[in-house]
């Protein structure tokens, strides 16, 4: 599975941005893909997850009721969309995809066998 980041950019505390990830190769039936991010200084970690298939979305704490993970099944590709963002939100972002997770290993950067390449979201007035 290859994976394709795009979107990140420069947006002011309180705005919106919507990250996409264009998927190709491989199979979609028990795909998990996913949102991961690294702030400067600081260990990657899980921002948004679902099952391609449906079925079920996962977010961190600190994203919940204001990011929303989505995909675009025609397009094949997997969109987060960010609202009400905040300086701590500046981060590279990556998309991530895995076959047959179970729920506990979801937000597991671990549990991810392929990844694309990171969009850098800076939020900063």
């Amino acid at each position: 599975v290859q994976l394709q980041a795009s979107g990140g950019g420069l947006v002011q505390p309180g705005g919106s941005l919507r990250l996409s990830c264009a998927a190709s190769g491989g199979t979609f039936n028990d795909l998990v893909m996913g949102w991961f991010r690294q702030a400067p200084g600081k260990e990657r970690e899980f921002v948004a997850a679902m099952r391609w298939s449906g079925g079920g979305s996962w977010y961190a704490d600190s994203v919940k009721y204001r990011f929303t993970i989505s995909r675009d099944n025609a397009k094949k590709t997997l969109n987060l969309q960010m609202n009400n963002v905040k300086p701590e939100d500046t981060a590279v972002y990556y998309c991530a995809a895995s076959y047959r997770l179970i729920a506990g290993r979801i937000a597991r950067e671990d549990a991810y066998r392929y990844w694309g390449q990171g969009t850098l979201v800076t939020v900063s007035s």
